[in-house]
């Protein structure tokens, strides 16, 4: 299994390739420590099929706020789903992918080890939504 990464300007012509759960890992630890404003990558399972325009039909985006020691689930395919967690609450929390912002809803910041996880499921199951969360459909997107 290979899922796509971007999150970093170079990674358009050459994304980060995840092939194994210590890929995820050394990820997300990147995503722990990279300047805030580049702190959300976007993943493609290469495992999925490409859409008639030769994108792909889904994407997990996955965020990680080294501060707050939090992250966010985003997945999308047929519908979007983001990650829930009832618990917790910062009110809309924003995001950033190679510099420009996606504000999350209320309740969708979950532990780190829960994204972890999520990535290591979306990698191993071929790019399908992580059943490790709990998902809500936002509002708005």
């Amino acid at each position: 299994m290979t899922v796509q990464a971007y999150y970093r300007n170079e990674h358009g012509e050459d994304p980060v390739l995840l092939q194994n759960p210590s890929d995820v890992d050394a990820l997300i630890d990147d995503l722990l420590v990279i300047d805030p404003s580049r702190n959300l990558a976007a993943l493609h399972s290469m495992e999925r099929p490409l859409m008639p325009a030769g994108v792909p039909d889904h994407e997990l985006l996955v965020g990680i706020d080294g501060e707050a020691q939090v992250g966010v689930l985003a997945f999308m395919d047929d519908g979007n789903w983001v990650s829930f967690d009832p618990s917790t609450g910062r009110g809309e929390v924003p995001y950033f992918i190679m510099g420009n912002i996606t504000e999350f809803p209320s309740h969708s910041e979950v532990p780190i080890p829960l994204v972890r996880q999520a990535v290591k499921e979306f990698l191993s199951s071929g790019g399908q939504r992580p059943e490790c969360t709990q998902w809500q459909e936002p509002e708005f997107w």
